[in-house]
C-alpha cells in the first residue's frame, strides 16, 4: 500500500520549495584597479577575493555572487563604480580599493547610500567618516613603527622619507614622524613623486646629499621600485626600509637586485611557512595559499591577494549573523551587515586576527606584522 501525504504536507513542501527558491543570493559589489599605475596592486586584489568566493561560495546556504569593476587607478571612477554597484547592481556589501584616494571616494559614497565597505587599502577615518568602514590592512601606525623599531635597534638617528605625493604617502609619512620621534630618530627629508612618474632621480639626489643612515621608500607597488632603483644607481649605502605595500612580485620583478637586503613590515602570510607550527594564522596562512593556487593556476606572491581574502572571511563571518535578522537585498540586510562586521570577535585570517568595534575601524593588532627581509628575491622572517 503506497503511503498517503495529506494536502497540508504538500502545501508544506511547496511553501518550502517555493521559498528557498526565492531566497535571495548574497551580492558582493568589489572595486578595484585591473589597469593603470595601481594594477600591480589591483590585479592581486581581485585575485584573493575570486580565491575568497572559491573558498566560501556560500553562506548558511545562500550562494554569493562577486561583482568586480575596474577603477583604472582613477578615484572618480572608483566612485562611478560604487555607484553602479549599489544602484544598479543591488550589491549588499562593497570592497576595494587597491589605492588610498579611491577606498575614500567609495568610502564616502557607501556612507551617503548606508551601504558597508571593507578596504583593502590602509585608509585612516574617524568620526562618522568610519561608521560604514572598516579595514583589514594593518594601520601605517602599526607597521611603520615595526620598521622604526627596527631602525633603531640597528643604530639608525637619521632618516629621510620618499613616498606618493597622495594621501597614502601622507599617511605613511605622518606614521613615520610619530614612531621616529618617540624613537629619538630625525627625519632630514620628505621627498614626494606622483604614482605616474617614470623617475625619482631629482629626489633621491637631495636625500643623498643628505647622508641619512636610513631611507624609507612609502611607496607601494611596482612604483614603489623607484626609489630603491635611484637610491642604488647613486651608490647609497645606509639601510633602505619600506612599507608593508611593497610585497608583492611585480615589485620584486622590477626592483631586482637594487632591493637586495630591504627590510620591510608585513603580514604573517608573506612567511607563512615559517611561522611557529601552533601559530593560528599560519594554517589560514596556508589554506589561502592552496586555494588561491588552485583557483589561480599558481601561487600567491604578493600580500594584497591575501587582504582581499581575509577581508572575504570577515565579511563571511559577519554575513552569517545578519541573515538572522534581514534578507539580502534589503535596507535592513545591509544595516545588519554593518552592525556584524562592527562587533567581528577574533576572525582568523591571514595577515592577523580581527576584532572590530564601533570605535575601531582597524581590527588587528601586534598579531598582524612581522618584519621580513628580502634575501635573492625571496622574503625572509627577521627573528
Amino acid at each position: 500500500m503506497k503511503p498517503q501525504i495529506s494536502l497540508l504536507a504538500v502545501i508544506a513542501i511547496a511553501i518550502g520549495t517555493t521559498v528557498q527558491a526565492l531566497a535571495a543570493d548574497i551580492k558582493v559589489g568589489m572595486v578595484t584597479s585591473l589597469s593603470g599605475p595601481a594594477a600591480s596592486l589591483g590585479i592581486p586584489y581581485a585575485n584573493g577575493l575570486r580565491a575568497g568566493l572559491a573558498y566560501k561560495p556560500e553562506i548558511a546556504g545562500r550562494k554569493v555572487q562577486l561583482i568586480v569593476l575596474d577603477d583604472a587607478s582613477d578615484p572618480t571612477v572608483a566612485r562611478r563604480n560604487a555607484t553602479k554597484l549599489v544602484l544598479e547592481d543591488k550589491v549588499d556589501i562593497l570592497i576595494g580599493a587597491a589605492t588610498v584616494p579611491s577606498t575614500f571616494a567609495m568610502a564616502g559614497y557607501g556612507r551617503e547610500t548606508s551601504t558597508p565597505l571593507i578596504a583593502i587599502s590602509p585608509v585612516s577615518l574617524a568620526g562618522d567618516a568610519s561608521a560604514w568602514v572598516v579595514t583589514v590592512v594593518q594601520p601605517a601606525s602599526l607597521m611603520i613603527g615595526a620598521v622604526v623599531e627596527q631602525m633603531r635597534k640597528s643604530g639608525v638617528k637619521t632618516v629621510a622619507f620618499i613616498g606618493f605625493a597622495d594621501a597614502a604617502g601622507d599617511l605613511f609619512y605622518e606614521a613615520l614622524a610619530e614612531s621616529a620621534k618617540a624613537a629619538g630618530i630625525q627625519i632630514v627629508a620628505n621627498e614626494r613623486y606622483a604614482r605616474a612618474d617614470a623617475s625619482v632621480t631629482g629626489q633621491v639626489l637631495k636625500i643623498v646629499a643628505l647622508r641619512p643612515d636610513a631611507v624609507l621608500d612609502g611607496g607601494t607597488g611596482t612604483p614603489g621600485a623607484l626609489p630603491v632603483i635611484a637610491l642604488a644607481e647613486r651608490g647609497y649605502k645606509g639601510g633602505v626600509y619600506g612599507t608593508h605595500g611593497l610585497i608583492n612580485a611585480d615589485f620584486i620583478r622590477v626592483a631586482g637586485s637594487a632591493a637586495q637586503g630591504l627590510v620591510v613590515p608585513t603580514g604573517p602570510v608573506i612567511v607563512a611557512e615559517q611561522l611557529a607550527p601552533e601559530s593560528g594564522i599560519r594554517k589560514t596562512a596556508l589554506d589561502f595559499r592552496a586555494v588561491y593556487e588552485r583557483t589561480q593556476g599558481a601561487a600567491s606572491t604578493d600580500a594584497f591577494s591575501a587582504y582581499a581574502f581575509d577581508a572575504w572571511l570577515v565579511f563571511a563571518d559577519a554575513a552569517g549573523r545578519a541573515l538572522v535578522a534581514a534578507e539580502p537585498g534589503t535596507p535592513a540586510f545591509r544595516n545588519a551587515l554593518r552592525d556584524a562586521i562592527a562587533s567581528s570577535k577574533e576572525v582568523v585570517g591571514t595577515h592577523g586576527v580581527y576584532n572590530f568595534s564601533p570605535k575601531s575601524p582597524y581590527g588587528v593588532d601586534e598579531r598582524a606584522r612581522v618584519i621580513v627581509r628580502l634575501d635573492k628575491g625571496q622574503w625572509k622572517l627577521v627573528p
